[in-house]
Parts: structure tokens; C-alpha cells; sequence
């Protein structure tokens, strides 16, 4: 590890689309990084309104020796008491989402317009959430897919997420969005998550099955065509329920369709703040596919950092 790379350091919670974020914005920083993976023991779960690592497993706090970093990059509410404590030891904090206590310590929180908190210096608002979609990243998915281009067009991106606590989404409800899919455009890209489920994903496969189409559902073998569905889709359906998929989704110049998988008011309020910036649209039969210009919000957050001289030299 290079004493560059220890400059800047990444708490990755094992969440993917919650250590995502963090990740996304110190990629787009322009610097080495040194990446933590945290491990929770059974005192995360315990609202902690001050610095602490008493949320990590033995092997977790292990890893915090100096020398200390000077830039912390944290993402959701268990990570930001580790984010304080490196941060009473000299680091400026930066921290994606809600943190539940000690926002007035942080230097900088990153959080979703949808989740209205109120407005403070050091709150930095943003549409949807950070990402890892570069538009580098993009660039070189189109090149990497490019047997994607081989279907016909327009083709529409088909992304499932599913029940944050449940059992995986109704097949019914999946097949329902494939067929809606396949009626929009001349193939569909489709992706399922983990959260999706075994039963949906079939679902889907069999509504997609006599239609052009690619699929890749959550397990599947072989490389994930993900980045290279959001790269080559004309528009995109994404459930209303997985703030990554959407977020992703948008830093393409792809038409967004928001379908409402999910009861849950955060997601609600997250599909409204889209539709009133018209960077999305809710997916009804016959809305047109209107292009729109790719959003890339992680870029803005770190411009930020960089006009409030928080990223090491």
C-alpha cells in the first residue's frame, strides 16, 4: 500500500449497493484509494450518536491503524460512527446517506433529495443516490457488449429488483413487466437481482422466451452483461424498488420507466422527486421513450469535494 492510497480511505459496508456508494465516489476522485472492508458484530445494530468501533468485529477493528487517512468516504448509518472516530483522529468525512446521529460532525453528507433532510452546510443533496456507472464505465461496457447491438432495436432495458424484506418479487408481477418490455421495443435486455428471486426470474425467462431478448438472472454463470445492458438499452424499466437500479439507470441518456414493485414511501418519494425533475417516468402503457441527457451525480459530489478543498493533494 502506497502512502498515496492511505490518504484516502473507503469504508465498504458489506451491503454491495450501499458499499457502492462509497466506492463510486472515490473512483471518480482521480487518486489512489485504500478500500476497508467492515464486518458488523451484534452492537451495530445499537444507535450510536458518537465516534465508536464497537459496531465491527474484532478482525474489522483490526484493520484501523495509522497512519490515519486524511479523506473518509462512508456510506449508511452503520459505517458513520467508524467515519467519526477516524475523523476525531484528523480525516474529513464524507458519508452517503442518512447517518441517524452525529450529522453535525460530518464534514460533508451526501443524501437523496427523496429523503428530506433538512438543509445544512455540510449537506449536499443530490437526485437518487451514488453509483459506480462512470460514464467511462459505460463507454467501455458498450465496447465490451457489443454482441448487444446484434438485437434489434429500440431495445429496452428490463432491471428487476425485488422486495427489500421479503421473499423475492411475484412472478406474476415480473412477467407482467417482461411482457410490458417486449411490447415497447424490437428486444429486451433483462437483469434480475438477488432480491428478485428464483421463481420471478423464471418468470420472466418464460414470457421472454419467444422474443428477442438477452437475460442474465442473479446467479447465472458466465460474465454480467449489466453495465453493458444500462450501455446499449434506448429505455429503460427498472422496479421502483432498488434505489441503485434507478440511480444507475439514470447516468444513461436512456428514456427511464419506473414500475411500482414496492409500497415502501421512501421509494415512492424518491419515483416523484425523478418524475418532477423529468429525469423519469411512471411506466404506463403507451408513454413515449423520450431521450434525456445522462445524470451523473457522483461526478457533481466529487467536484464538490474538490471546490471545497476536501480531496488530498
Amino acid at each position: 500500500m502506497t502512502q498515496d492510497a492511505e490518504a484516502v480511505w473507503v469504508l465498504a459496508d458489506p451491503r454491495a449497493g450501499t458499499a457502492a456508494q462509497a466506492l463510486g465516489l472515490a473512483e471518480r476522485l482521480g487518486r489512489p484509494f485504500r478500500v476497508l472492508p467492515l464486518e458488523w458484530g451484534p452492537l451495530a445494530a445499537l444507535p450510536m450518536p458518537w465516534p465508536s468501533l464497537a459496531g465491527l468485529t474484532p478482525a474489522a477493528r483490526a484493520l484501523m491503524v495509522p497512519p490515519w487517512p486524511r479523506l473518509v468516504i462512508s456510506a449508511g448509518r452503520r459505517s458513520a460512527p467508524v467515519a467519526l472516530w477516524l475523523g476525531a483522529r484528523g480525516a474529513k468525512t464524507v458519508h452517503a446517506m442518512r447517518p441517524g446521529f452525529g450529522a453535525r460532525s460530518l464534514d460533508l453528507m451526501v443524501v437523496g433529495q427523496h429523503d428530506a433532510v433538512q438543509p445544512a452546510e455540510n449537506v449536499f443533496p443530490i437526485l437518487g443516490a451514488m453509483h459506480r456507472m462512470s460514464p467511462d464505465r459505460l463507454a467501455t461496457a458498450r465496447q465490451d457488449w457489443a454482441v448487444l447491438g446484434d438485437l434489434p432495436g429500440p431495445r429496452i432495458g428490463l432491471l428487476l429488483g425485488g422486495p427489500v424484506r421479503g421473499v423475492g418479487m411475484a412472478p406474476g408481477a415480473a412477467a407482467a413487466l417482461a411482457t410490458q418490455a417486449v411490447a415497447m421495443g424490437g428486444s429486451v435486455l433483462a437483469s434480475t437481482s438477488r432480491r428478485t428471486g428464483d421463481a420471478a426470474a423464471r418468470a420472466v425467462a418464460d414470457s421472454l422466451a419467444p422474443h428477442p431478448h438477452r437475460l442474465f438472472a442473479w446467479g447465472d454463470p458466465g460474465a454480467n452483461p449489466y453495465a453493458g445492458i444500462l450501455a446499449w438499452a434506448d429505455a429503460i424499466i427498472v422496479s421502483g424498488d432498488s434505489v441503485s437500479m434507478i440511480s444507475e439507470a439514470l447516468a444513461t441518456s436512456a428514456a427511464i420507466f419506473i414500475a411500482p414493485t414496492g409500497d415502501a414511501p421512501r421509494h415512492a418519494r424518491l419515483a416523484e422527486s425523478l418524475f418532477a425533475a423529468g429525469q423519469a417516468r411512471p411506466l404506463v402503457t403507451g408513454s413515449p421513450a423520450v431521450p434525456r441527457q445522462p445524470l451523473d451525480e457522483t461526478g457533481r459530489v466529487a467536484a464538490e469535494l474538490t471546490r471545497r478543498s476536501m480531496v488530498p493533494a
